[in-house]
């Protein structure tokens, strides 16, 4: 059998006794020639959009992978001082996201002012004549300030109220918030009731939290949240911050429970960890949300050993924290 002109399209003549062959393309050898002109050409412009990091926007990855050199000056113009300063992004994970930049994830309290007041001041004792001295709270005259409570080992109420404050100051700093004190164991004593409420009214704060320690009888443990009452009475009117104080109250109270592990108190406001007061002139006088805390019961020897403990501190900071800033968010 032959095979020769079987499929004359196709194939060449054929040998015999070979297999069939294709027939070469008049145009093969011209577009040979084209291509082999155009490919060093196109692997040029490949090498120069590579050198030049793509699209020229920058980002180094938006669109594929990162381009050495090129994407790592990119990632750097993403980053703003601050980044670098703290090491830390606007979410405050310390984890740089692509692309990620402060203007497009801020922090969740900017803009938000809170002002701590740490109760009494370490140097009320060495002025006693001063914080004895009466001040105008609206409902009444009371005094400026008092030296506070300690623990029967000496551990005193202000030095605790101070380190708190402190460790809630940089929690809340964290999240984005303008912090203020109303005093930082910087002022010889004091300041006075009424002073201390300026202070949170002259900044517009968005919530105030006056923090204390009680000194009540031995076995009387666990803390309470001091709401203002509704009061109209010369310079006190606390009718407009009355129910955003108790939401702030409220949420304090559940928070700093939860975080601490610490149960409301036993010997007052019946089981709720709440209490509401008019004779405070820090609330009285307050036109801004605030609340008292009372971390625990120092003249308890129970809770005087959570009290002076650091780590247990920084547990009723992280509460206090949380409750501000779920009040804050809404």
């Amino acid at each position: 059998m032959s095979y020769a002109g079987s499929n004359p399209d196709p194939f060449e003549p054929s040998d015999p006794f070979g297999p069939p062959r294709l027939r070469r393309s008049p145009l093969r050898r011209p577009l040979t020639v084209a291509l082999a002109a155009l490919v060093p050409g196109a692997l040029l412009g490949w090498l120069a959009y590579d050198t030049l990091g793509g699209t020229g926007t920058g980002t180094g990855g938006d669109s594929g992978p990162d381009r050495g050199a090129g994407a790592a000056a990119s990632s750097s113009t993403l980053r703003s001082p601050t980044d670098d300063a703290t090491g830390d992004d606007a979410t405050g994970d310390g984890k740089q996201g692509a692309g990620s930049t402060a203007s497009t994830a801020p922090a969740s309290l900017k803009g938000k002012v809170v002002v701590i007041d740490p109760g009494h001041n370490p140097g009320n004792v060495q002025h006693t004549a001063d914080i004895n001295r009466k001040v105008d709270i609206g409902t009444h005259w009371k005094e400026c300030d008092t030296t506070g409570t300690s623990t029967n080992s000496g551990y005193s109420e202000a030095e605790f109220t101070l380190d708190v404050a402190h460790r809630l100051r940089t929690l809340l700093q964290r999240q984005g918030a303008t912090v203020k004190l109303t005093q930082d164991g910087d002022r010889p004593y004091g300041p006075c009731v009424d002073e201390r409420a300026r202070i949170g009214n002259a900044a517009h704060a968005d919530a105030v939290v006056s923090i204390h320690a009680d000194g009540a009888g031995a076995g009387d443990r666990g803390f309470h949240v001091i709401l203002p009452g509704a009061v109209h009475e010369g310079a006190a009117d606390t009718r407009a911050v009355v129910g955003p104080s108790k939401a702030l109250g409220k949420l304090l109270a559940g928070d700093f429970a939860r975080t601490t592990g610490s149960s409301p108190s036993n010997y007052i406001g019946d089981g709720t960890g709440l209490v509401t007061r008019e004779d405070l002139g820090g609330l009285n006088l307050s036109t801004v949300p605030k609340v008292f805390i009372e971390c625990g019961n120092m003249r308890d020897s129970k809770d005087a050993a959570l009290l002076t403990s650091g780590a247990w501190r920084q547990k009723a900071a992280q509460g206090i924290s949380e409750g501000i800033v779920s009040f804050l968010r809404g």
